[in-house]
């Protein structure tokens, strides 16, 4: 293992205490325990946005606490879910007359510890979970996983809320957005957790997991290595089968990576995905290319696609200034 570490129980804070002097304009870091929040006090009667999981996906969620998105982000150790004081601290740093919206990646531990802080606040409060990975079926034991439509969930929900929308919109606006958009994943390699210090699962050089998690957990299958096209087809033929986008649909087109993939392979991989819908007949009204919910250093990408109409394409739109996705401002 190669990475630039001082000592892994240092690790998070070190990175941490980066992130918080790099975006001081925009940030602050509150250290024990773990939180970032806006530097800016929520305003009266705004409804305070916020989320978190483990570290090791960033910039999710810190990189997308400022204007127009959270108030705050609650990071955990690496693939571990923060704990319930940190939502709590949290909650009550940036509560201010609106009440409080947690957007929770429906994984077990984020689940139970959302949950649990939710119960010890005493202001009101809501929460949106969000299940964008289709690569488990709605049946599935545990439900479906939150991924990379993270960002779109908190991204619409963030610019509803500083537009003045109370708690009962915010929560109902997350649930829309989280059941009009699906994700896919794709990974070549595993990621390496420090703490571990291997590969977390082994994949030979002809082979790729398809639907893989942002864990480092495989995938629902193994299967030989194709091309980009080929790839691509299969995650969007499993994306529009869920979402049946109709023809003259406009959508909101998103390729994540996931730490190790470069910019010119995720730019092929919009292409191919575009040429997919366009074919279709649907309109891609909104695009965004990066790595926006990583998995530590894993090689692969997901595509998720949102179903857009005015409304959410006018948020989607609305100013946004956080260190990891801005515009219009």
């Amino acid at each position: 293992m190669k990475k630039f570490i001082n000592r892994l129980d240092t690790l998070l804070d070190e990175s941490l205490n980066g992130f918080a002097k790099a975006h001081s304009d925009i940030i602050e870091l509150n250290s024990e325990p773990h939180f970032i929040k806006r530097t800016k006090p929520t305003p009266t009667g705004k409804v305070a946005v916020i989320s978190g999981g483990g570290s090791g996906h960033e910039p999710l969620h810190i990189g997308f606490v400022g204007t127009g998105m959270l108030d705050a982000a609650c990071p955990g150790q690496i693939f571990t879910s923060p704990t319930p004081d940190q939502m709590l601290a949290a909650a009550q740093a940036v509560e201010n007359g609106g009440g409080v919206l947690f957007i929770v990646k429906n994984y077990a531990g984020d689940v139970m510890n959302f949950e649990i802080a939710a119960e010890m606040l005493d202001v009101p409060n809501a929460t949106v979970l969000v299940n964008d990975d289709v690569s488990f079926p709605k049946t599935h034991s545990t439900g479906r996983r939150g991924v990379a439509g993270t960002l779109i969930v908190e991204k619409i929900v963030g610019a509803a809320a500083e537009q003045g929308a109370d708690l009962a919109t915010c929560k109902a606006l997350g649930d829309k957005v989280n059941l009009a958009t699906a994700s896919l994943g794709v990974a070549l390699t595993s990621c390496t957790v420090p703490a571990l210090g291997k590969p977390t699962f082994a994949i030979s050089e002809t082979a790729m997991e398809m639907g893989v998690g942002i864990h480092g957990e495989r995938g629902r299958a193994t299967i030989p290595l194709g091309s980009a096209a080929e790839i691509v087809e299969q995650l969007c033929h499993t994306i529009d089968e869920e979402l049946k986008p109709q023809k003259n649909q406009s959508v909101l087109l998103h390729v994540n990576g996931f730490g190790a993939t470069p910019l010119m392979e995720l730019y092929l991989i919009y292409e191919l995905a575009a040429q997919f819908w366009q074919k279709r007949g649907i309109h891609i009204a909104r695009s965004l290319v990066g790595n926006y919910t990583t998995s530590i250093d894993m090689a692969g990408c997901s595509i998720t696609l949102s179903l857009l109409d005015k409304e959410l394409l006018s948020l989607w739109d609305t100013p946004v200034h956080t260190a990891n996705l801005r515009w219009g401002c």
